[in-house]
């Protein structure tokens, strides 16, 4: 039951209302001139309480550093290279911004002030957009915990994000770029092409992953690289049992990969449980150092116009195989997509396509009954 309290002061009498909060303790619903309205005040917060919406405000009082590194951060079960992205967004773009103010004192239009003040740091609107919905999540879990009543991202104007036509590899851009890759690495890229695999993926391939007997090769292993700073064990280099989504796939491959792949075995000296594609150490290669020190001096030698990533030979690879006829759901399998949305986007992604297209409707509309 809610009470009320009478006081007498210099300043004459005076009425607090009191209640107990969800876990029993004594608290105040303010102070009030009249014996009605502090029993009125003192009702609304035990209703509220009765009713499963009562809120500690006091708890908002947290830093949104102290919050984040707290209670949030902790309770993420994420791979060690997501937090370890979640940590460079935080110390980066975050924390300077958000970091020593109150949970309770960020407004709605605070995180319109960040949003601004990204977007003419010369971050871009898909960035922006990206590291919203982080954003929004630590404050969602603040919601939950009942230490906010609303999430302050919930209303956010955001950039326009402008989707730019993705440009695909074509089979005469990859022969000119492959010829321009170093000897020791142009097996490894190859197999990007042949297999359409994630770099984790393609570093952390073994001989015992092939099949040569069914000609197939299972992806059941992945390697991510994260800084020795962020990384849960100290190490530069963490091996997953499994790739994306948790699940290992097994597809096919061509005999003329597995020839040479054979041959590299044995020239090699590679075990059944060693890297296929080690440094000189043994060590899996760096994604960052392959990029810079092979990778682009390659694309700039083999005259592309225009910037091709590592990862884009596995869309080419997607392509390719649609652009060639094969099924949109074999092919979504063979990627390891989780959704055949993500499939779909490689579709009609080569420069000849539309063209192909048209031949097709000419060969159908004069064909002899």
């Amino acid at each position: 039951m809610a009470w009320v309290v009478e006081r007498h002061g210099a300043r004459g009498t005076r009425y607090r209302g009191g209640y107990r909060d969800p876990d029993g303790r004594l608290r105040s619903a303010g102070t009030f001139s009249t014996r009605r309205d502090a029993l009125r005040a003192a009702n609304r917060e035990e209703q509220k309480v009765l009713a499963g919406a009562w809120h500690d405000t006091t708890l908002g009082e947290v830093t949104f550093h102290d919050y984040v590194e707290g209670e949030w951060l902790p309770n993420k079960h994420v791979e060690a290279s997501t937090r370890a992205a979640y940590l460079y967004y935080l110390n980066k773009h975050f924390y300077p911004f958000l970091g020593a103010r109150r949970l309770n004192r960020i407004s709605a239009s605070l995180v319109q002030d960040w949003v601004a003040e990204a977007k003419n740091g010369g971050l871009s609107p898909r960035s922006i957009r990206k590291y919203h919905v982080m954003l929004s999540s630590i404050f969602a879990r603040a919601v939950k915990d009942r230490i906010l009543v609303h999430n302050p991202c919930d209303h956010t104007e955001l950039p326009k994000v402008i989707t730019r036509r993705v440009r695909t590899l074509t089979p005469d851009e990859y022969t000119r770029l492959l010829a321009a890759i170093p000897d020791q690495h142009r097996l490894m890229v190859g197999t990007l092409i042949e297999a359409g695999l994630r770099w984790g993926e393609l570093v952390a391939l073994k001989p015992r992953h092939i099949d040569f007997l069914r000609r197939s090769l299972t992806v059941e292993e992945t390697i991510v690289e994260v800084s020795k700073t962020h990384s849960p064990t100290g190490q530069r280099y963490l091996t997953k049992p499994y790739p994306k989504d948790n699940e290992p796939r097994t597809f096919g491959v061509r005999q003329a990969w597995l020839d040479t792949i054979a041959a590299h075995i044995q020239t090699n000296g590679i075990g059944q449980d060693d890297l296929l594609f080690p440094t000189k150490a043994g060590t899996p290669i760096s994604r960052n150092t392959f990029r810079t020190r092979i990778w682009l001096p390659a694309v700039k030698a083999s005259g592309i116009d225009f910037p091709v990533r590592v990862h884009d030979l596995r869309h080419a690879h997607a392509s390719w195989l649609l652009a060639g006829g094969a099924d949109l759901k074999s092919v979504m399998e063979r990627m390891g997509h989780s959704q055949i949305q993500t499939t779909q986007k490689y579709l009609h992604t080569m420069p000849d396509t539309d063209q192909r297209n048209l031949d097709a409707l000419t060969r159908i509309q004069h064909r002899q009954p």
